[in-house]
């Protein structure tokens, strides 16, 4: 009996406390980030002031001049974890992470690697709560403050303002860019104060956009390591849309927008064509082994080709580029090729074709990759001399066993959009009606 009263005693005790951070980094669960796309004094931790009080008065209900993004840390196991960001209906998995003791300022320091599109989140981890910046290498001097918090779930805010309007259904948008504006179609769906969406132009779309509707405003944002977009607008008395969209720190523009379920933007088979005086498409790169691939080449000789303009740097490239590799391991076809032509924005052939590996290893893309030069559409269209010009990364082209150019397609209509499946719908069809085309005879 006298072992019997301390073994409950202990017993008892242990029911009494919750253990805590039996995680060995990152605390797991879902982080509320943002990015301080205009710079504001009050950010910068010159003093090394603990993370906590510099935080407290940046989290803000609905702060203007910040993108919001939330994601979840989520272990397999004691050691190693991977982080899904989340926008709408998409959860984006980034698992290139270091994390350890930054020897320089003697804290820990996370790394967060967007290989692909040659970014990063790199902060300093305390506790509960981060700070640091996202850097953009492929762009000069490019960085934007970013701070996260733990166990936070909202996006822009936790307040529930009775919405004025219901914005669910398909909006006629026009971006008030001075040097160049473009229009777009707004497909919005709301539920109570949550709103989804996706805006889709003549060159692609906006991918996965979440936010809210708070009153007379609504607010969108994403961030996946290649886009930064935040969206904001207010609700008129006539249930127009009048507001501003920032693409990272580098890009503001105004934008209005009305319902209309019969709006419509111009064919993307009309957009790009072949020059008078042309009738075919073809291309002399050299690969990154250093032999010339063209078109002409006898292993094109008798097949369909579709030939993609893209670059790695680009979010719409990279959905078509899913697409395409995820047709080839469902549809295997000896008489169908593909090639990539990657017009990039580095000018140095070898940083251009590491960027290229990259994204070639993450993504597992079967087929080949060409760097085809600066990802400047007036210096791009040089390497293909019969279009009329490179309107959008990404582009394709259809071409037939007989070297005709059969169809190109500008742009591209992503998963995030209503016009993905009659997308597929329609590729998969007209590639099947030019693989049962009768072959030439030699």
């Amino acid at each position: 009996m006298r072992f019997l009263i301390p073994l409950l005693a202990i017993l008892l005790c242990t029911q009494c406390f919750v253990i805590e951070n039996q995680y060995t980094r990152l605390a797991p669960g879902t982080w509320r980030a943002t990015l301080q796309l205009v710079p504001q004094p009050t950010f910068e931790n010159k003093k090394g002031a603990p993370l906590p009080e510099l935080m407290d008065h940046q989290f803000e209900e609905v702060a203007s001049d910040f993108l919001p993004f939330t994601f979840e840390v989520i272990y397999e196991n004691e050691n190693d974890f991977y982080i899904e960001i989340i926008n709408g209906e998409e959860r984006y998995r980034v698992d290139d992470i270091t994390y350890g003791l930054d020897r320089s300022t003697a804290k820990d320091t996370i790394t967060i690697k967007f290989k692909e599109y040659e970014s990063e989140l790199k902060a300093i981890v305390e506790g509960k709560m981060m700070a640091g910046e996202w850097i953009v290498h492929n762009r000069k001097n490019y960085s934007i403050p970013f701070k996260a918090e733990f166990g936070k779930g909202h996006r822009f805010t936790e307040l529930r303002k009775t919405p004025k309007m219901d914005l669910t259904g398909k909006w006629e948008i026009h971006f008030l860019d001075e040097k160049d504006p473009y229009d777009a179609i707004g497909e919005f769906q709301q539920n109570g104060n949550k709103l989804t969406g996706t805006f889709i132009t003549e060159t692609g779309d906006f991918r996965y956009l979440e936010g809210t509707v708070q009153n007379n405003k609504m607010y969108l944002s994403c961030f996946d390591g290649a886009h930064a977009f935040v969206f904001e607008a207010k609700i008129k008395e006539d249930q127009t849309l009048v507001g501003s969209f920032r693409s990272g720190k580098h890009y503001k523009v105004l934008w209005e927008g009305k319902k209309n379920e019969n709006f419509t933007l111009k064919n993307p088979l009309e957009l790009t064509y072949l020059k008078e005086g042309y009738n075919k498409v073809d291309f002399n790169l050299k690969g990154q082994k250093g032999n010339v691939v063209s078109l002409s080449d006898d292993r094109f000789k008798n097949k369909i080709k579709i030939v993609q303009i893209m670059g790695t740097w680009c979010p719409n490239c990279r959905d078509e580029t899913l697409f395409l590799t995820d047709y080839l391991k469902k549809n295997s076809h000896e008489d169908l090729e593909i090639i990539s032509l990657a017009f990039e924005k580095h000018k140095d052939a070898n940083k251009a074709y590491t960027a290229i590996n990259n994204y070639k290893k993450k993504m597992n893309i079967p087929y080949d990759m060409l760097w085809a030069g600066s990802s400047n559409k007036k210096e791009a269209a040089k390497t293909l001399p019969m279009l009329n010009e490179i309107i959008s990364y990404p582009t394709m082209i259809f071409i037939d066993r007989n070297d005709k150019v059969r169809k190109i397609h500008t742009g591209f209509s992503g998963p995030a959009t209503s016009e993905y499946i009659a997308f597929k719908e329609d590729f998969n069809q007209f590639v099947d009606e030019l693989l049962n085309e009768n072959k030439i005879l030699n």
